[in-house]
């Protein structure tokens, strides 16, 4: 890594139970208002104060970043992007990568330590998980490079079969 500073990692597990870190990603819709996978779960775990936050910062346009608090969940923030769905949203791949470039510059301009990302835009949105990884990472890997405040980059994988892309993506790039 350019920036020995910031930590990669990847985790199987559930996005709204990330203890220890200071801001999770939400792959939300244009409204930023609840709905299924993991907009649904956040939403759901966070509690109604969330919904109304979120109604002031709607609608948002894919690539786009918004910071909200996190209400009942274990983080201070939440910051909300809007993944392209695959084959509609075009240039997919400056779209994918614009909602990590974003969040992350958020992070940045926010003084947040550590974030944790799911996999955005790769379930009802249809991205292929391999192409989203590669984008991912090498998105990532470029933002490290000028990264101040972020310290750890935490993906978080629902099924052991993403968690072990990840896992195998990042013993090579370490």
């Amino acid at each position: 890594m350019s920036n020995s500073n910031v930590k990669l990692e990847a985790v199987k597990g559930d996005i709204t139970k990330q203890e220890n870190i200071s801001a999770i990603v939400n792959a939300a819709n244009a409204e930023l208002q609840i709905g299924s996978g993991v907009a649904g779960a956040i939403h759901t775990a966070a509690g109604k104060g969330l919904a109304e936050e979120c109604r002031a910062l709607a609608p948002i346009k894919t690539g786009e970043a918004v910071i909200t608090g996190a209400y009942e969940l274990p983080n201070q923030h939440i910051i909300h992007v809007l993944g392209p769905i695959y084959g509609f949203n075009k240039p997919e791949v400056k779209l994918l990568s614009n909602c990590y470039e974003n969040a992350l510059t958020l992070a940045e301009n926010h003084n947040i330590e550590s974030i944790a990302f799911p996999a955005i835009s790769t379930g009802a949105f249809g991205y292929p998980f391999e192409d989203a990884t590669e984008i991912v990472l090498s998105t990532v890997q470029d933002f490290i490079k000028k990264a101040h405040s972020i310290k750890k980059i935490r993906f978080v994988l629902f099924s052991n079969k993403d968690y072990e892309y990840y896992e195998n993506k990042l013993r090579g790039i370490k």
